[in-house]
């Protein structure tokens, strides 16, 4: 019983830390379109054409795990992790970046 509330707890922090990246990742490439953040022009492309192949590679990562009989908390741990991991690479990437300390009138 317990170890079971332990892994619905793990579970939990698992998308906890992923709501956490994506929102920080959000903010940076917000500041960058408006000029605050440095970003690589190709910066507004690439956000977008990085979801798909993501969302479809945790998709078919739960999925396996949720035929193969998986609990249903491990099928949300297997679906999070590689969209967890996408967006922490992308919030170091960006973070590296920093703040615009030039501005252009």
């Amino acid at each position: 019983m317990f170890a079971q509330m332990l892994a619905w707890q793990r579970s939990a922090l698992k998308v906890a830390s992923l709501a956490a990246e994506a929102q920080q990742v959000m903010a940076y490439r917000t500041l960058g379109m408006a000029g605050l953040w440095s970003v690589d022009p190709s910066e507004n492309l690439r956000m977008v054409t990085e979801k798909s192949p993501a969302l479809m590679q945790s998709w078919l990562i739960a999925s396996r795990a949720a035929m193969g009989g998986a609990a249903p908390e491990r099928v949300v741990m297997a679906w999070a992790r590689p969209l967890e991991r996408k967006a922490r690479s992308n919030r170091k990437r960006l973070a590296k970046r920093g703040p615009k300390t030039s501005y252009k009138s």
